[in-house]
C-alpha cells in the first residue's frame, strides 16, 4: 500500500487496513475509500495488527472469486476481528452474514459513503486540532508511475454468463471533465501510464447521451473518441505524452477511431478487446454485443494503421452447447487473428447468471482439454511474435529496480507498450545503470523472448 503520513502528530489516531480484492475497478474503488478516510483523519495500516478496523473489498464475479472473498474475510476475522466488508460481494449480505455473523456492516460496490459511515461507527475518528490544516494526498494502491482511470461504473449488456449488472448496476459514466481533470492531476503528481478502465470502455457516455463539457476553453463531448484525444494532449512535468493505455473496449465502429491516435504516438498501441469466443452461435449464446463478422478485416486495417498494435483478449472455453465444431472455429479464428495476448477460462456457473439454464453443459473433462489447446494455439502464437522482437530497441516502463549482484551488475523488471502491469508479460533488463528508478521510460535493446516475455539490456 501506497501511503505518506503527515508530520503532525494526531492523538490516539484510529488506523484502518485493506484488503482488496478482483479488478483494477475495484482496486480504484478501495483508493477512493482509503484517500476519503485519511482526509477523515484516519492513518493506513499495513497489517491487521496494527488496525483498528479492517475493510475487505470483495469480488463476486466467479464462484471461486467468491470464495477467494470469504477466505479473505474469514482471515482478516481470525487475525484482527474487527472487519466491515464492502465490493461485489457485499450485494450477498446473507451469505456473508450466515458464515461470519461478527462482522461488523457489509456495503455493497461503490457505495462510499455507506462504507466510511460503517468506519467511523466501528471506530470514530480522532478529532485532533490540526487534521483538517493537513495536506491530505490521494491514497494509491498502485506504484506512483502508474495509475487507473475508471470513466464509468456498471454496465448494459446483459451477457448470459455475467452477473455485473446485478452487482454494480446500469452504465453510469463519470462527466468528462471530471476524468480529465483526474487524468491532468495523476500525470502531475509523477504518472506516467493511465490505464482506462470500466466496464465497458467504448459505451462511455452513452447514457449521459455524450453530454458537452467546457474544458480548457474548449467544447468536449462524454465519448470515446474526445476522451482519448484530450488524453493524448496531455504531458508529463518533464514534457513527454505519458502512455494511455485502454482496457475493456468493445469492438464497436468507433473504435477505429482510436487506431490513428495511436499510429501518431498519443495512445499507446493496445486495446483490450473481450472477444470471449468467435463462434457466431456460442456468441448469440452468450448474447455478447458488437461481435459483426467483419472483424478480422478490421484487425487487419488496424494493424496497417499502427503496426506496432497489440490486442490482448480473453475467452471462455466450455460454455453450454460449445460443441467441438464450435471450439475448432474458435481455434481457427485465432490462427487467422493472430492476438498478441490472449487468457482463457473454462466456464463457470454463476449463481444468478442466465446461461446457468442454458442446455447441453460441457462435461469438466473436455472443458479441461479444450483449455489445453487453446492455451497450446495462444502460447505459440505469442512465443512467434515476441521472438520476432529480437534485435528491436523498444521503450518500457520500469516496474523495480534489482541489487547489485556478485558481478556489481544491476537487474531491473520492466514492460514494453504491449504489457499491462499484472496481466501481461514483462522485460527483465541486464547491466542497467544504477541511476535508474522505477517509472523510468527508457529504450531497449532485446535480446531474447520466451512464450510470455522479453530480455533485454539498456540501448
Amino acid at each position: 500500500m501506497s501511503d505518506s503520513t503527515s508530520s503532525i502528530a494526531i492523538p490516539d489516531q484510529k488506523r484502518v487496513g485493506m484488503v482488496s480484492l478482483g479488478c483494477p475497478k475495484a482496486l480504484v474503488d478501495s483508493e477512493r475509500i482509503l484517500t476519503k478516510l485519511r482526509a477523515d483523519g484516519y492513518a493506513m495500516s499495513p497489517d491487521y495488527a496494527g488496525a483498528d478496523v479492517v475493510l475487505v473489498n470483495t469480488c463476486g464475479f466467479l464462484d471461486s472469486a467468491k470464495e477467494e472473498s470469504l477466505a479473505a474475510i474469514g482471515e482478516a476475522i481470525a487475525e484482527n476481528g474487527r472487519v466491515i466488508v464492502t465490493g461485489c460481494m457485499g450485494e450477498e449480505a446473507d451469505t456473508i452474514r450466515a458464515r461470519f455473523p461478527q462482522v461488523l456492516a457489509v456495503t455493497g460496490a461503490h457505495q462510499y459513503e455507506q462504507v466510511v459511515d460503517a468506519v467511523h461507527e466501528a471506530a470514530p475518528p480522532s478529532q485532533g486540532p490540526f487534521v483538517d490544516l493537513v495536506p491530505q494526498p490521494d491514497i494509491k494502491l498502485t506504484p506512483r508511475h502508474y495509475s487507473y482511470l475508471k470513466i464509468s461504473e456498471g454496465c448494459n449488456h446483459s451477457c448470459a454468463f455475467c452477473i455485473i449488472p446485478q452487482l454494480r448496476g446500469k452504465l453510469a459514466s463519470r462527466r468528462i471533465d471530471a476524468v480529465l481533470r483526474e487524468a491532468e492531476k495523476l500525470v502531475a503528481a509523477g504518472t506516467k501510464e493511465l490505464l482506462v478502465i470500466s466496464q465497458d470502455t467504448s459505451a462511455y457516455g452513452v447514457d449521459i447521451r455524450h453530454e458537452e463539457r467546457q474544458w480548457h476553453g474548449h467544447p468536449v463531448r462524454a465519448h470515446m473518441t474526445d476522451l482519448a484525444r484530450e488524453l493524448g494532449q496531455l504531458r508529463t512535468p518533464d514534457g513527454h505524452t505519458p502512455w494511455v493505455r485502454l482496457h475493456y473496449v468493445y469492438p464497436y465502429p468507433h473504435v477505429d477511431a482510436m487506431i490513428p491516435l495511436m499510429g501518431e504516438g498519443l495512445l499507446t498501441p493496445y486495446l483490450d478487446i473481450p472477444f470471449q469466443h468467435a463462434s457466431p452461435k456460442v456468441l448469440k449464446a452468450m448474447k455478447r454485443p458488437a461481435n459483426e463478422a467483419k472483424v478480422l478485416e478490421r484487425i487487419k486495417s488496424w494493424r496497417a494503421i499502427a503496426p506496432d498494435l497489440t490486442i490482448r483478449s480473453s475467452f471462455v472455453v466450455g460454455f453450454p452447447g460449445e460443441t467441438e465444431e464450435d471450439f475448432t472455429y474458435l481455434l481457427d479464428w485465432l490462427e487467422e487473428a493472430q492476438l498478441d495476448r490472449v487468457g482463457a477460462f473454462r466456464f463457470e456457473p454463476v449463481e444468478g447468471a442466465a446461461a446457468n439454464d442454458l442446455p447441453d453443459p460441457v462435461p469438466e473433462a473436455v472443458k479441461e482439454e479444450r483449455y489445453a489447446r487453446l492455451m497450446e494455439v495462444t502460447e505459440r502464437i505469442s512465443a512467434a511474435k515476441l521472438a520476432a522482437k529480437v534485435g528491436r530497441t523498444l521503450p518500457v516502463i520500469v516496474d523495480e529496480v534489482g541489487e547489485p549482484d556478485e558481478d556489481g551488475d544491476i537487474g531491473a523488471t520492466a514492460r514494453s507498450q504491449a504489457d499491462a502491469p499484472e496481466i501481461d508479460g514483462q522485460v527483465f533488463l541486464r547491466n542497467v545503470p544504477a541511476t535508474l528508478a522505477a517509472g523510468d521510460i527508457i529504450d531497449v535493446t532485446i535480446e531474447d523472448a520466451d512464450a510470455h516475455d522479453l530480455f533485454g539490456v539498456p540501448a
